[in-house]
């Protein structure tokens, strides 16, 4: 899959305190190779229990971070950035702002640009979003890298 995404394949590294990979997902095909790129990952919640998240890369119009958020059209809607971000990680050692999303209310979804393309980080439970605001999460390009990366259980959110 990696290596077929013409998307980037955003992958928390180091990854937080617990975390472990739940599974990779991609929209695409053999002839364009992936238009959009999804990593699923669990691990423990700011607040409480277990937290699911999703981090999701996608050219414009493709809809998958918006179907996973629970919103109508293919993309965050029409001035969703409009005021100061919500949060900041670290996309490829640079600073990306990403804005809250009104989606479903049992996660928490943020939205942002890097490299051209759609950057989604969807949270399950909706407090598990604070986790996006509070740590530093950095995200590399896991084409890119040959990483020893510690998986768990697949993840019931990619199954749908």
């Amino acid at each position: 899959m990696r290596k077929n995404s013409v998307v980037p394949v955003w992958l928390p590294w180091p990854l937080p305190a617990g975390w472990l990979v739940t599974g990779f997902g991609e929209v695409g095909d053999q002839r364009t190779g992936a238009r959009a790129s999804i990593v699923a990952l669990t691990g423990p919640s700011l607040m409480e229990g277990p937290a699911d998240m999703l981090v999701i890369a996608e050219e414009p119009g493709i809809g998958l971070g918006a179907a996973f958020a629970g919103l109508g059209g293919p993309d965050p809607g029409e001035g969703f950035d409009s005021g100061p971000p919500n949060a900041k990680i670290e996309v490829l050692g640079h600073p990306t702002p990403l804005w809250c999303v009104d989606g479903e209310s049992d996660r928490a979804v943020y939205a942002g640009e890097a490299l051209g393309n759609w950057l989604w980080t969807i949270c399950w439970p909706a407090d598990a979003g604070c986790m996006i605001a509070l740590a530093e999460l950095s995200l590399i390009d896991a084409r890119d890298h040959e990483l020893d990366v510690p998986f768990g259980a697949f993840s019931p959110r990619l199954e749908d």
